[in-house]
């Protein structure tokens, strides 16, 4: 357990009846329910090799000229700096290989694609996964208890062995360790509330997603990983301090299968007023959006504290922004570790 986890009372709003997707309470010794294991499974058979092929990046950019934001559609040039990678291939294993991983999940009847990555938690019975608040919950529902996605999975190390899409059995068993499926998830409701993706979205726009036993063995994430899970930090980072930036970009010259990674001194995007982070010369683009940023990261083990996580680009500017992790992450954290449905967390005042 992470030293910086907030510790606090909350009142979160949970919305059950309109999640059918959402698997029961598990059963004694952190095992599952039979209706718990049934729902994984028939999320796991939803996605079909064809619906996967059919899944888009869900990111987002603002054009500087118009004030909006749209979905990310066009990858970022690589830009120079020394010591500053742009987009590159990570080789480096470690843990950061275990603990990323790419989510799909459907949401307005789309099928859609994302990133994420495993956190540290102290439950028992379920393991946590963080990624963007755009990659859990329709942000034009207002509030609304049909703005959580369905059919939500989490494939860690997805790079280990990408599934063929014209395979003729189960997508999950074609992956390295198979998939997990949520059964809980939530959001602020400082992004929940905010009237779709803009401003007041993008600060809070970070998510945690509760998942219970699965892969190929019915096992809890961190057990079948074997790994330490990732600790997060609440507190804003001091700008220029070196962050590396993962995510499983699928536009242009990257397919959505390799885990890419960003390097180079963290700042603060002005146009937001410094209320979120900037990586600049950072190439990531659709697909990526709720991949892990971490600082203090170890290239030998593959660890580090996640800080932020890719959230929306620019238009023109070569560069990845993220939230800034604070104690409103911290109620969604907290929140997590108990909830069952679509919850929104309270921002803390």
């Amino acid at each position: 357990m992470s030293s910086g986890r907030v510790r606090r009372v909350v009142i979160a709003v949970v919305f059950l009846a309109a999640l059918p997707f959402l698997a029961a309470a598990g059963g004694g010794n952190g095992g599952q329910s039979d209706e718990a294991r049934a729902e994984h499974q028939r999320i796991i058979d939803f996605w079909t090799a064809e619906r996967v092929a059919q899944a888009v990046p869900r990111d987002f950019y603002l054009n500087p000229s118009t004030g909006r934001f749209a979905p990310a559609r066009k990858p970022a040039p690589p830009g120079p700096g020394t010591g500053v990678v742009s987009g590159s291939s990570w080789n480096g294993g470690g843990a950061i290989d275990g603990a990323s991983g790419k989510v799909l999940f459907e949401m307005g009847g789309s099928y859609w694609i994302c990133s994420a990555t495993v956190i540290t938690d102290s439950a028992s019975d379920r393991s946590l996964i963080l990624t963007a608040a755009h990659c859990v919950y329709d942000e034009t529902e207002s509030g609304m208890p049909e703005g959580f996605a369905t059919n939500w999975m989490f494939i860690p190390d997805y790079d280990a062995a990408p599934a063929p899409l014209t395979t003729s059995g189960s997508f999950c068993s074609s992956t390295l360790y198979g998939c997990w499926t949520a059964e809980a998830m939530v959001v602020g409701e400082g992004y929940a509330y905010a009237g779709g993706f803009n401003d007041t979205a993008v600060v809070h726009d970070f998510a945690v997603v509760a998942v219970g036993e699965g892969g190929k063995n019915e096992t809890l994430l961190e057990d079948v990983l074997g790994i330490d899970e990732q600790p997060l930090l609440f507190n804003s980072v001091a700008a220029n301090r070196l962050v590396y930036a993962f995510g499983y970009p699928a536009e242009k010259k990257w397919l959505g299968s390799d885990l890419i990674y960003c390097r180079g001194p963290v700042g603060f995007d002005p146009l937001t007023d410094g209320a979120t982070y900037r990586l600049s010369s950072c190439a990531l683009n659709g697909g990526s959006s709720g991949g892990p940023w971490l600082v203090g990261f170890n290239e030998g083990s593959g660890s580090g504290t996640v800080m932020s996580v890719n959230s929306y680009s620019y238009r023109g500017i070569t560069a990845m922004h993220g939230p800034i992790l604070n104690a409103d992450t911290g109620s969604v954290y907290d929140t997590a570790l108990g909830a069952s449905g679509g919850t929104i967390a309270p921002d803390v005042p």
